[in-house]
C-alpha cells in the first residue's frame, strides 16, 4: 500500500480519490473549495491539505484531476503547487484530460526535479468513476508506470501505456473524436425511429445485439428517446475536450470534419442552456428543432 494524494475532486476526482483510499492507500486530498476536501475525508477517512503542496508532501504518488491547461500549471507550478511538496522519485499522475503540449512540458519540468510525470486521461465518464471501472490511457517512461499501475487499478478496469509523454492524451483526443461522430448518428437514428412511430426501447434492444451497438446507444439510447440529460458528462466538458483536439490537428494535419460539425452542434445546444447537460443531448436540436 502506498501513501498517495489526490488533487482534485470534482465529479471524477472525488469517487476516484476514494477508491484509492477503500483499496487501502493512505490518501490525502486537496480541493480548491475546501469543504469538499472535508466531505471527502467524512465520507472515506484519510486526511485533506491546504495546499497541493502540503498534500503532495511525502507522497509516492500524486494524482490530480482539474479543468484544463491553465488549472494544471496552477496546481503544480504555482505558489503552493505540487511539485513544491513532491519528493524526488516520486511518480506524478495526471488524469485530467488536457493538451499533449501541457503534458510534454509538464513532464521536462518534473524531470527537473528528479520526478516522473505520466499523463493519464481517463475514459468511462461519472459512473465509470464511481464504480472503479474507467480506462487510463498513460504517456511517460516505462519504469515510472510500472510503479504506477498497480496503484491505477484501484479505479481502473484498463490501464495501459501508449506510449512516450503525450501520448495518454493524444489516445484520449482519439476516443473524444470517435464519441462525437457517434452520438450525432445515434441522435439522428433515434429521432429517425421517433417520427417514424417505432417502438424505440424494442428498435434499441434489438440493434443493440448487432454491428450497430455501442456503450452510448447501451446507456444513453433511452434516456435520448425519454429527452433527460440532467447527469453524465457534460457538453462544457466535451466542447473543451473537442477544442482541444482540433487544435491538436491544426499541427498534424488530421481533417476532423465530422468532429467540428458536431462541436458546432454542442455551440447550439450551449445556446440553449445545456451547458451541464449529458452529450447525448444533441438529439434535443433534432426532436425540439
Amino acid at each position: 500500500m502506498a501513501k498517495c494524494a489526490f488533487i482534485g475532486l470534482g465529479v471524477m476526482g472525488y469517487p476516484m480519490a476514494g477508491h484509492l483510499q477503500k483499496a487501502g492507500h493512505d490518501v490525502t486530498v486537496y480541493n480548491r473549495t475546501t469543504a469538499k476536501a472535508e466531505k471527502w475525508v467524512s465520507e472515506f477517512g484519510g486526511a485533506s491539505a491546504p495546499t497541493p503542496a502540503e498534500a503532495a508532501k511525502g507522497a509516492e504518488f500524486v494524482f490530480s484531476c482539474v479543468g484544463n491547461d491553465d488549472d494544471l500549471r496552477n496546481v503544480m507550478l504555482g505558489d503552493g503547487g505540487m511539485f513544491a511538496g513532491m519528493d524526488k522519485g516520486a511518480v506524478l499522475i495526471d488524469n485530467t484530460t488536457a493538451s499533449a503540449d501541457v503534458a510534454r512540458e509538464l513532464y521536462a519540468a518534473a524531470k527537473e526535479k528528479g520526478i516522473s510525470f505520466i499523463d493519464a486521461p481517463v475514459s468511462g465518464g461519472q459512473a465509470g468513476a464511481e464504480n472503479g471501472v474507467l480506462t487510463v490511457m498513460c504517456g511517460g517512461d516505462q519504469a515510472a508506470f510500472d510503479r504506477a499501475e498497480p496503484v491505477i487499478d484501484a479505479f481502473a478496469r484498463s490501464c495501459k501505456l501508449m506510449g512516450e509523454s503525450g501520448s495518454g492524451q493524444l489516445t484520449k483526443m482519439v476516443n473524444q473524436i470517435c464519441i462525437a461522430g457517434l452520438v450525432q448518428g445515434l441522435s439522428e437514428g433515434v429521432n429517425f425511429g421517433v417520427k417514424a412511430g417505432l417502438d424505440m426501447s424494442k428498435v434499441l434492444d434489438v440493434i443493440s445485439k448487432g454491428a450497430a451497438g455501442s456503450w452510448q446507444m447501451e446507456n444513453r439510447g433511452s434516456t435520448m428517446v425519454e429527452n433527460k440529460f440532467d447527469f453524465g458528462f457534460a457538453v462544457d466538458w466535451m466542447r473543451k475536450d473537442l477544442g482541444i483536439c482540433l487544435e491538436e490537428s491544426k499541427r498534424n494535419g488530421a481533417r476532423l470534419p465530422v468532429t467540428a460539425l458536431v462541436d458546432q452542434f454542442y455551440a447550439q445546444v450551449q445556446d440553449r442552456g445545456g451547458n451541464r447537460w449529458d452529450t447525448s443531448s444533441l438529439i434535443d436540436l433534432l426532436s425540439r428543432g
